[in-house]
């Protein structure tokens, strides 16, 4: 049987640091690590050898908006003045609702390319588009399949423009569920929905127990700035988490993502029912949010993973905001180092969404695997090995991207993106996008 051998100047695996080590990968599994010396290496097999480089687990995006892209530069007449405002004024009326098809699949694909140019080998997508539904899910399948990412894919369902919209959404990812999950599907389906404010609780309700029928993870986006616990308090007398609970909402299966504006009895509460958390720490200063208590979650054991939010996709770019923010905010430099920030990017964070055989290089685990240039200014080594990589490495480091053996980027080059053709196309329909809403 062939395989993919790569060696490399450096290995990193749970333990740390291994020089002169590598890999073997067949039929989309590592089946082999070991000192490059003692790799088998057969007459079929393809061997990769890379002197100058470490070998990596691919980065794990927990929460992305692939059409976020349709903002990127964007001008509107309207003024945002705090989240509620960003909501009503800007990004519901000028952005989401004028989602359909063409644009699902034209900002999918530059979104592919550019997490496969930061080294990222799966994630979770939150497509938030009211009138793209039936069938925006399946859009984006397509051409993350055809990059060959390793995609977890859900719909925002929300009650905002309707009740009826709101099950049409539940039956957008429930009925994705039900066709694609299956065990060793590249893309899977997840159910999620938006916030207290644009659900009812029987909707909320109702959106957990087809989740718990159909055996797959829920998401939310939980309290991202102080608009949700102020309204939550106003309207049930109780915090956000408090009414999850209530609903019998929480559980391991729940996938938090923002979690900014949370107290320490709500971070109690998440930790009890073993709730996982994603954090995007630059969009949450773009909305004016907050800085996320992640160093109280990850003292209480919660599982936390880190995100792009269709904001800042450059990966590295994420995790520098991850270690730069936390120690500004608390004023204290020793919190949120960057082996913490690593782990969150790649074990923590496959563990966030359910991937429990990624994020970690070992036998067995799935074969999503990146390698990262060693031209660094100042030399890498066993103990400087986390702050080189993410606070001094970008996208052009990253020079080897595997998933599930199959390589999507090579020697620096994309292989299964076209991406000068992908961001032409996003340069079009962004550009007729953007005259409309020059005319509103």
């Amino acid at each position: 049987m062939s395989a993919t051998v790569i060696k490399g100047a450096f290995l990193m695996t749970q333990e740390g640091l291994k020089k002169d080590y590598g890999l073997r990968m067949e039929e989309g599994r590592i089946v082999q690590i070991a000192e490059s010396g003692r790799l088998l290496v057969n007459e079929a097999d393809e061997l990769i050898d890379l002197p100058d480089q470490i070998i990596l687990p691919g980065f794990v995006n927990g929460h992305n908006h692939m059409y976020g892209f349709l903002s990127h530069g964007i001008t509107a007449e309207a003024m945002v003045t705090e989240f509620e405002s960003f909501l009503d004024d800007f990004w519901w009326p000028y952005v989401e609702d004028r989602l359909n098809h063409e644009l699902v699949e034209a900002t999918s694909r530059w979104a592919c390319a550019e997490m496969i140019d930061s080294g990222v080998t799966s994630f979770v997508d939150i497509l938030e588009g009211p009138n793209a539904i039936p069938g925006a899910l399946e859009v984006e399948k397509k051409v993350v399949e055809e990059a060959g990412l390793r995609g977890r894919l859900s719909f925002e369902a929300c009650e905002r423009k309707s009740k009826e919209n709101g099950q049409e959404g539940l039956r957008e990812n429930i009925e994705f569920v039900k066709k694609y999950n299956r065990e060793g599907g590249l893309v899977q389906g997840i159910n999620s929905i938006h916030t207290l404010f644009t659900c009812s609780k029987e909707f909320v309700k109702q959106a957990k127990e087809l989740s718990q029928e159909n055996h797959c993870m829920i998401h939310m986006h939980l309290s991202e700035s102080v608009f949700e616990p102020e309204w939550c308090r106003k309207e049930y007398g109780k915090t956000p988490v408090e009414i999850y609970e209530e609903l019998g909402y929480l559980d391991e299966n729940v996938l938090a993502s923002q979690v900014v504006q949370a107290t320490d009895a709500e971070l109690d509460i998440l930790a009890k029912h073993q709730v996982k958390a994603v954090s995007m720490p630059l969009s949450n200063c773009e909305v004016g949010g907050g800085f996320a208590p992640v160093t109280k979650m990850l003292d209480r054991g919660m599982t936390v993973g880190l995100g792009t939010d269709g904001y800042v996709n450059n990966f590295f770019e994420v995790m520098r905001g991850a270690f730069l923010m936390h120690k500004a905010n608390q004023q204290d430099p020793q919190v949120m180092p960057a082996k913490t920030v690593y782990e969150m990017a790649t074990s923590m964070g496959a563990q966030a969404i359910g991937l429990t055989d990624a994020g970690v290089l070992k036998e067995g685990n799935l074969a999503d695997v990146i390698t990262v240039s060693l031209e660094q200014p100042t030399p890498v080594n066993e103990k400087n090995v986390y702050d080189q990589l993410v606070l001094f490495t970008n996208p052009q480091n990253v020079k080897n991207v595997f998933v599930g053996g199959r390589q999507l980027k090579k020697d620096g080059m994309m292989l299964t993106v076209d991406a000068a053709a992908a961001k032409e196309k996003l340069r079009e329909v962004t550009r007729q996008f953007w005259q409309v809403n020059e005319r509103k």
